[in-house]
Order: C-alpha cells, then sequence, then structure tokens
C-alpha cells in the first residue's frame, strides 16, 4: 500500500498491477489485536476500509461482492434455514442473507470485533440488519467454532474472509474443510470468497477445489463476478456442495424473490456460473 499526493494505492508486486482511489482524508486508524484497520474518505468511492494495507470494501462497490457471496448460494439450497458465516464484519453479508424470509437464523463469526463496532460507525448501511432477531454474534475463532459446530446442524456455510494470510490463512486449509462437511446437514453448501481467476487460478482456486473434493465434498463450482476495486477487478466465489451437485434448484424463487438487489438476478446466477476455458483446463489438470 502506498499513500502519495492524496491518493491511496494497492500495489499488487506479483502482478504488476495497481488499484488507486483519491482520497479526501483518512478518517480512522487504530491497530487491533489482529490487524490494522483504516478508513479513509474517498472523491468517487465513498468510505473505504483496508485491513493490513489492503482494500476489504468501499462504499461503492460493495454490493456486488456481498449479493454474490450470499444469494446464489441461498438459492441453490432447497431449503436453506440455518447459515453460518464465518468472518464477515462488516456485516454486508448478513444484511444479504437476512434478506431471505426462510431463513430461520444466523450465526456471524468474526475473529476480530473492532471491524464490526468500525463498519457500524463508518459503514452503517452495511450494518441495518445487525438487530435482526435471527442474528447472532460471535466474535472469536471460525475455525474453531466450525469444528465445535454439532454434526449436520448447518445448511449453509459462508466464507466471507480476508486473504488466506494471518488469522485467515487456516480457512482455506484441509482440515477447516472437513469440519465445514461434517457440520452441514443434508444437501449442505459451502461457499467461500476465491480470489481472482486473472491472479490466483493456481495459488488459491485449484487448491480449494482439490482440498474440498478431498475433504468429501461431492461438487464444487466457482462463480464470477466483477468487483473493480480489487486486484485485476474480477473476483470469485467458490461452492462445494456435500452430497448433490451444485443447481439453481430454487430459479422460480429467485425470480420472483420479494426483495430488492443491485447486481444478483436469475439471469446473474445463470451467467456467474459458467466457467472460463483457462480456468476449466487448470481444475481439470
Amino acid at each position: 500500500m502506498a499513500l502519495d499526493e492524496n491518493w491511496y494505492t494497492e500495489i499488487h508486486a506479483d502482478a504488476g498491477s495497481a488499484f488507486s482511489l483519491k482520497v479526501r482524508r483518512k478518517l480512522h486508524d487504530e491497530q487491533s489485536a489482529f490487524q490494522r484497520i483504516e478508513v479513509y474518505e474517498t472523491e468517487g468511492f465513498g468510505n473505504l476500509m483496508t485491513i493490513d494495507g489492503l482494500v476489504m470494501l468501499t462504499d461503492r462497490d460493495n454490493f456486488v461482492y456481498h449479493e454474490m457471496m450470499s444469494h446464489p448460494a441461498l438459492f441453490s439450497h432447497p431449503h436453506p434455514r440455518r447459515v453460518v458465516i464465518v468472518g464477515g464484519g462488516d456485516c454486508g453479508t448478513l444484511r444479504e442473507v437476512l434478506k431471505h424470509p426462510e431463513v430461520e437464523s444466523v450465526v456471524q463469526v468474526e475473529i476480530d470485533e473492532r471491524v464490526t463496532r468500525i463498519s457500524e460507525q463508518f459503514f452503517p448501511a452495511l450494518c441495518e440488519s445487525n438487530g435482526d432477531p435471527r442474528a447472532e454474534f460471535f466474535f472469536g475463532d471460525g475455525i474453531q467454532w466450525i469444528k465445535d459446530a454439532e454434526p449436520g446442524s448447518i445448511d449453509l456455510i459462508i466464507v466471507d474472509s480476508t486473504d488466506p494470510v494471518g488469522p485467515a490463512e487456516g480457512l482455506f486449509s484441509g482440515p477447516f474443510y472437513t469440519s465445514c462437511l461434517r457440520a452441514l446437514g443434508s444437501n449442505g453448501l459451502l461457499a467461500q470468497q476465491s480470489e481472482s481467476p486473472l491472479y490466483h487460478t493456481q495459488g488459491i482456486i485449484k487448491p480449494m477445489h482439490d482440498e474440498m473434493r478431498k475433504a468429501g465434498f461431492l461438487d464444487t463450482l466457482t462463480l464470477h463476478f466483477p468487483q473493480v476495486s480489487y486486484p485485476s477487478g474480477w473476483w470469485t466465489a467458490t461452492l462445494a456442495c456435500k452430497d448433490l451437485p451444485i443447481t439453481f434448484v430454487r430459479e422460480e424463487a429467485c425470480e420472483n424473490k420479494g426483495f430488492e438487489t443491485l447486481y444478483y438476478n436469475d439471469a446473474i446466477h445463470r451467467a456467474c456460473a459458467a466457467t472460463p476455458e483457462f480456468l476449466r483446463k487448470a481444475l481439470m489438470g
């Protein structure tokens, strides 16, 4: 990360690329027990949160990420009643999950409570559903929480994590996926952010598919969406199903959803599941 002449720049050195935003002022800066959290006011993207110098979210484009981390998985499960979000401290994914009336309970397991408290202050729109009686917050280790969960007690696990470094590294491992499989009930789904196919196919996406299948998941599928403020501007979420092929099982419910979205709809759901040829070949290798 570099801040020069009022420009915030995240440099992706390995790929020889960078992303910059014009900054008006810094709103917040603290070192939590786990990471450095900063918030900036930008000229064109609203408020910007960074963690350890990397972009986490902006006001302008976070809706794409949060909708794609939640709705495709929820409409791919026949009866998603019990949901757990690991990470997601900004609460945007929680807000989207709670738009589904069939969801009966959501536990958000976030290791760093300060991310949530700072989001409540600087990104209040993302936190507008935090008081929903179906929502429960647990601030602690997500890996251990999933490991301790009652077998078969969860319908959908959403891993809304930072990059696989530091506190999030273990969320991309075989033992974690084994714990997820055990905690999921029949038709259970796991959805995890899986970075950029342009930059991370061999380093993250293919190993993720391999480890999920080794853990016992029957089927895996990577979904694609634009995310302009993340490296390369092209991002993914990867689904894994416990015991059935991954299908768009509630198409009619999606077409007639009774809530508003800004990006996701039934056509986007079908399109995002298409696998580019280079990724298809990499996953077969």
